[in-house]
């Protein structure tokens, strides 16, 4: 028994194997793809090379469920283990009782797989008595381990002395808090960052709603600086944030030994980058940085020069805080609650608002340039902010700059606020809010009414910024510690619509 994934998941896999009379050959039968297709040379070197007969006989290999797609190497080590059972050189006893799997290298030794907690997850679920994998992936595999026993390997000659009972092997143990103590701290901080209390005020109330972020500046005003630091001030992950966040990340062979991601992932990628890229997607489709960001932020630098139709693609994941991709093979669903922090010059030249340099720019340059970020893209953004160049004075200051941990003691107190404010329903931030909730929870006094009707009258805002102003003035409100928004929340949270009054 063995496992492949689909999309985040996996699923079980039965691996048979017949030794038949005939003319020697090897067949893999099954829909294995890519790697599943090629294991014939390495599987046969590491039988041999670990003092196992290879049998010289017509050898056939299925895949079951034949009807779905199975790709990658791991199912190296259960063919090899299969090849040596039926050569009669395994006892059979234990090989239906664990999921196993591995990649198998020329000497033997196994090599680490991806998915390591994706199949501990389906192997607690099915009843299995455990998973045997290799031994670089046995950490992850343990997080999800209550109820079953993770054995890590290191070769195949060991496997087949532990499947009979030969050797002893200590099941592998993950401590949670132990986990979290060591993989929860950052190198950044917000300690770090001279000047720019505006955009950090701008950030913390990001951080506190879950607000997605525009930051608006001429080069080398930090904005890139900021961006890294904000899940520093983010609340700290829940073991179940974790847990769905190292899923992504296992899948894609990025855990590097590690047990468990515990701090809130921070993607940058390029602006080359393909929609596919960003959103996922391929033959056999895979999580792209969108959901590799899951639960933390993604950082999209530059946001004018990444291609109109991969800037698009975002717009289903950030209302839907998950990303649907379907193929002929079947409908996959990805993860992706994410807070998207994107930064972008005021122009081409980058000068627009910077009143040391000169801007070289037309109009007709500077409208262009801004149009390439869509209008219904924009209103996804609740927070446009302004991050002028800072100044020498700002730059020499020997003051200690506020630390992260302060500013995160404001945003765990505003993110509690809100945890009870939805009770029993489904939402854990302001940026999460529907229709019913805005109605419930973000009335306005007159005052704060008559200031929301000149700004919608001025700035031509459309419904959507409409109630991007309510959440985010409701999560300022929460900053306060106050109950009802007040038109000092309302006239802050405007400000915060950069791009909007620019545009007036």
């Amino acid at each position: 028994m063995s496992s492949a994934l689909a999309g985040v998941d996996a699923f079980a896999v039965e691996v048979e194997v017949d030794i038949a009379g005939g003319i020697p050959g090897f067949r893999t039968v099954g829909l294995a793809e890519g790697a599943a297709r090629e294991s014939l040379d390495r599987v046969k070197a590491a039988i041999k090379n670990a003092g196992f007969d290879f049998p010289s006989r017509r050898l056939t290999v299925n895949l079951a469920p034949a009807d779905t797609r199975k790709e990658g190497s791991a199912f190296d080590l259960p063919i090899a283990l299969g090849l040596i059972a039926a050569n009669r050189s395994l006892k059979r006893d234990h090989l239906r009782e664990y999921l196993i799997l591995g990649e198998l290298s020329l000497d033997g030794r196994v090599k680490s797989i991806k998915g390591g907690l994706s199949t501990a997850i389906l192997a607690r679920a099915q009843k299995f008595a455990g998973v045997v994998l290799p031994r670089a992936n046995a950490l992850e595999a343990a997080v999800a381990a209550e109820g079953i026993s993770i054995y890590g390997v290191e070769s195949l000659q060991e496997t087949v002395e532990f499947l009979e009972d030969r050797r002893q092997l200590m099941p592998v143990r993950a401590d949670i808090s132990e986990v979290f103590a060591s993989a929860s701290s950052y190198e950044v901080d917000f300690s770090e960052v001279r000047g720019q209390e505006q955009a950090k005020r701008a950030l913390e109330v990001a951080a506190a709603g879950g607000h997605n972020v525009l930051m608006i500046g001429p080069p080398g005003s930090g904005k890139t600086m900021l961006a890294k630091r904000l899940p520093t001030i983010l609340p700290e992950m829940t073991f179940e944030e974790a847990n769905e966040t190292t899923k992504v990340h296992s899948v894609m062979g990025l855990m590097d030994g590690q047990a468990l991601i515990a701090t809130r992932p921070f993607r940058s990628p390029h602006h080359t980058i393909s929609d596919a890229g960003l959103i996922g997607g391929g033959p056999v489709p895979r999580p792209g940085e969108v959901s590799l960001a899951h639960h933390g932020v993604l950082f999209l630098d530059e946001l004018p020069e990444f291609r109109k139709n991969v800037l698009e693609v975002l717009r289903q994941p950030l209302e839907d805080m998950k990303i649907t991709i379907s193929r002929v093979m079947g409908t996959l669903t990805f993860p992706a609650s994410i807070m998207l922090v994107a930064a972008m010059n005021p122009c081409p030249c980058g000068f627009f608002t910077d009143s040391a340099h000169e801007c070289t720019c037309s109009e007709q340059m500077v409208q262009r340039y801004r149009s390439r970020i869509s209008g219904p893209l924009l209103d996804r953004i609740d927070i446009h902010i302004e991050v002028p160049a800072v100044k020498y004075k700002e730059l020499t200051d020997a003051r200690a700059a506020e630390p992260s941990a302060a500013i995160r003691e404001r945003v765990d107190a505003a993110r509690k606020a809100q945890l009870e404010r939805f009770a029993g329903r489904r939402i854990f931030c302001n940026a999460q809010m529907g229709a019913r909730e805005l109605t419930a929870f973000c009335r306005v006094d007159s005052a704060g009414e008559r200031l929301l009707e000149l700004a919608i009258n001025r700035l031509g805002l459309s419904a959507r910024a409409y109630t991007r102003i309510l959440k985010v003035a409701r999560t300022i409100a929460d900053l306060d510690a106050s109950g009802p928004i007040a038109a000092h929340h309302i006239s802050e949270a405007i400000q915060y619509r950069s791009l909007d009054r620019i545009g007036s």
